[in-house]
């Protein structure tokens, strides 16, 4: 329904590649400002969680709504303007080798009908926009640079201005952190963390480092230091931040619940997410 609270909600979505359960019996919801950190191993469901979500594959049953929208019965035009609300990085940033850093950026202006129309109607700031995002990232010096130039923690950080720079209510993050070293690692969470806390999006982040998740549920963003700060356990930790974790197995949700619920699991394969 259009009034309905949940960005993202599936509802005992079953999905299978021949007779292989992708995804068995899911159902899940988010809100605004909330973060979902999504564990599990290879072949889990993971990355297929998000493309459901994005309508890039459809569920053989159960339900997925989108911004209010039935994914499930949408054309693929009306997907594609539906997609204008979410943001998603790509597993090694996604860039397009042979487009500059800021055409890179600019690519989901111009290619969704109605926010090109909107920059059309406010006299086509669209360079505008594209720098905010880079700023953002702290990497607006690279905007006529072209990806091969740029170091791997740099095209993540460019991967993340072009997924916030349609300001979408929710961003998808699929293995943001894959491939890099630890503090490089931190630097594109803390930019994650800027991002949920700064325009209240919400967040799934599909990830292999448990550190990730820790640093998204203690972790926040504070607008007069410019930086991020932890938050005390006193505070109210990962409530704070609407944090909860979800372990995937085999397609199916395994666990769900907040970190030191995860801590305390007693299963054997979720505990092998927890460090």
């Amino acid at each position: 329904m259009p009034d309905d609270p949940a960005i993202l909600r599936f509802e005992n979505v079953s999905l299978y590649f021949g007779d292989t359960p992708a995804l068995e019996n899911i159902s899940l919801e988010m809100r605004a400002a909330e973060t979902m950190i999504v564990l599990g191993a290879a072949g889990s469901g993971k990355t297929t969680l998000l493309k459901a979500a994005m309508g890039l594959v459809h569920p053989d049953s159960g339900r997925i709504t989108l911004l209010g929208r039935d994914v499930t019965a949408l054309k693929e035009s009306q997907l594609i303007e539906l997609r204008a609300g979410v943001g998603i990085l790509f597993q090694e940033g996604g860039l397009f080798d042979s487009m500059t850093v800021g055409a890179n950026v600019a690519y989901p202006l111009m290619n969704q009908p109605s926010l090109r129309a909107s920059l059309a109607a406010n006299n086509g700031h669209l360079e505008e926009r594209v720098r905010d995002a880079l700023r953002f990232v702290e990497l607006e010096q690279t905007f006529d640079k072209f990806p091969s130039e740029l170091s791997g923690g740099m095209r993540r950080r460019v991967g993340i201005a072009r997924a916030v720079v349609t300001e979408p209510a929710l961003v998808l993050y699929d293995s943001p952190t894959a491939g890099l070293d630890p503090i490089t690692a931190n630097t594109i969470v803390n930019l994650i963390i800027k991002e949920r806390d700064l325009r209240n999006t919400a967040a799934i982040m599909v990830t292999y480092r448990y550190q990730d998740g820790h640093l998204m549920a203690n972790f926040r963003y504070n607008p007069n230091s410019g930086g991020i700060e932890h938050i005390s356990a006193r505070e109210g930790g990962d409530n704070i931040t609407n944090t909860r974790f979800l372990v995937m197995n085999e397609g199916r949700v395994v666990f769900e619940g907040s970190q030191q619920e995860l801590k305390r699991a007693s299963d054997p394969y979720v505990r092998k997410f927890v460090k």
